[in-house]
């Protein structure tokens, strides 16, 4: 049982991550995990605990049907809405699909094991596969509201945002613009100046994006200062002008996969 147990243990690590994937949360993963490790060790050869690495795809298939088992029980087969974006945009595949996407994508399971586990046909994992990753593709591109008043700055950022394969909605020069833009495309990031040609404030424009919409900003501007001044500093990331697009790049990156930002009052 000692040798078991070390076996065990090595799995341990790997099944606690999938398990707070499977189920979208830490203190639920952990309980689930937590199951999986009192059903093993009462039958440890059963789960192939004398094989090694050949432990491993059996451990995640116990997962699954634990946690389809307290999904029947308690009515809830799906993960809680996630204020992640990665994790929101898993929750909008079919559940198989969900599965297969986070063995081979965070497990790093061949497609022929997480096909194993699943009980899938090699022809079919392969066209689940794609098609989830297409979905997650298009639940994480974003629809880009660009304000800026300098025409070739506004042509060069979205030129960068095109390249990384979101889209942009539309381009904004003031407040008024970027507002009637906002209702008219739903945006769901927003790259924005802090002085505007006409007098206008992007900080104005930010808060209105996050109180209305909890909307995520990246300012693009020459003048950081006015965020310490304005007390805005939190609104969003700031790029500093001039821009390379590489700081663009980088940016919109860590804005895709932050969490949604709680929503001012």
């Amino acid at each position: 049982m000692q040798t078991y147990g070390r076996e065990l243990y090595d799995h341990l690590p790997p099944l606690r991550r999938y398990a707070r994937a499977l189920t979208g949360a830490v203190e639920a993963g952990d309980a689930l995990a937590t199951r999986c490790v009192e059903v093993v060790v009462m039958a440890p050869t059963r789960f192939g605990l004398d094989r090694g690495e050949g432990a491993r795809l059996p451990l995640y298939a116990l997962l699954h049907l634990l946690f389809d088992q307290s999904a029947i029980q308690s009515a809830a087969a799906r993960p809680a809405v996630s204020p992640h974006p990665i994790e929101r945009a898993l929750a909008t595949l079919p559940e198989c699909e969900r599965r297969l996407y986070l063995l081979v994508t965070l497990e790093e399971l061949s497609l022929a094991e997480a096909a194993q586990i699943l009980n899938l046909a090699p022809l079919e994992a392969i066209g689940r596969l794609k098609d989830a990753r297409e979905r997650v593709r298009l639940a994480m591109t974003q629809r880009v509201l660009v304000v800026e008043d300098n025409a070739l700055q506004a042509m060069e950022i979205g030129e960068v945002v095109a390249d990384m394969g979101h889209v942009v909605c539309g381009t904004a020069v003031n407040e008024r613009e970027a507002l009637s833009l906002l209702r008219a495309e739903n945006p769901t990031l927003a790259l924005v100046d802090v002085r505007l040609a006409d007098g206008g404030s992007g900080v104005e424009i930010a808060r209105h994006l996050r109180r209305t919409r909890s909307l995520r900003t990246i300012f693009i501007t020459a003048f950081d200062g006015d965020l310490e001044e304005l007390d805005a500093c939190h609104l969003g990331q700031i790029v500093r002008k001039p821009f390379t697009n590489e700081a663009i790049r980088a940016a919109i990156s860590r804005a895709v996969f932050m969490p949604r930002p709680v929503a001012l009052v």
